[in-house]
């Protein structure tokens, strides 16, 4: 496989808390990556480097082939845009929209043309079995539905990677066994790649590998499991 993240030596630290101490991390085209550890391990600080939300204070990350540190602000916005999705916790979609406009922002940031940007967020709301809630807005969708079309968002723009923090750890039970089984699905269909912030350690079994942190570093009992992980 080819790798699609490449992590070198991340440090980073606020003030005078080192939160990430030394990380090296690589993670491979179509794979399904679970980060997992206890609060302050430095989970969630690795994932937003990662997505160059942040940017570490020593240590180089690539993305597919490409040095984000070496970007500058304008390139680094498209860059994001193009090759990262985001999936987060309460989903973080805009009340006024409708599922479907949810879906098309990305894609419009991109400049991607209206007729395709609505296109494309039809097949990927289709696909998620939301063909007839495309034009109901987020407080007349489901906690499961929203966070479907969350994920149909950061898909739109068919990126190279998607980012999740706790992304079902605001479902319930059922809920929270469609959103995984979905993205084993888009591992399958689509090889896309996933790289998932959970503390769900049902999920964390699931994944094709776990990544297992404590005060800021990588620990040894990381795990691999089969790349036919089926729910």
């Amino acid at each position: 496989m080819n790798i699609m993240i490449e992590i070198r030596n991340i440090k980073k630290s606020f003030g005078t808390l080192e939160v990430l101490k030394g990380i090296d991390l690589d993670i491979q085209k179509g794979e399904v990556v679970s980060i997992v550890g206890p609060s302050g391990a430095g989970k969630t600080t690795l994932l937003q480097i990662m997505g160059t939300l942040d940017k570490p204070d020593q240590g180089t990350v690539l993305l597919d082939g490409v040095a984000v540190d070496r970007l500058n602000r304008k390139e680094l916005a498209g860059f994001r845009n193009q090759k990262i999705g985001f999936v987060f916790q309460f989903h973080q979609l805009l009340p006024e929209f409708t599922a479907l406009e949810n879906v098309m922002i990305p894609a419009f940031i991109g400049h991607v043309p209206a007729r395709e940007a609505k296109n494309r967020a039809q097949e990927l709301l289709d696909f998620m079995g939301l063909s007839d809630r495309a034009s109901h807005k987020p407080n007349e969708l489901s906690g499961g539905e929203k966070q479907r079309v969350a994920v149909a968002r950061a898909l739109v723009n068919h990126p190279s990677v998607i980012l999740a923090d706790e992304p079902s750890g605001s479902l319930d039970s059922k809920n929270k066994a469609e959103l995984h089984q979905l993205f084993f699905e888009l591992r399958d269909k689509l090889g896309q790649t996933f790289v998932i912030v959970t503390h769900d350690d049902e999920l964390a079994r699931l994944t094709d590998r776990t990544i297992h942190m404590k005060d800021g570093r990588i620990t040894p009992e990381n795990h691999i499991t089969t790349k036919t992980t089926t729910l």
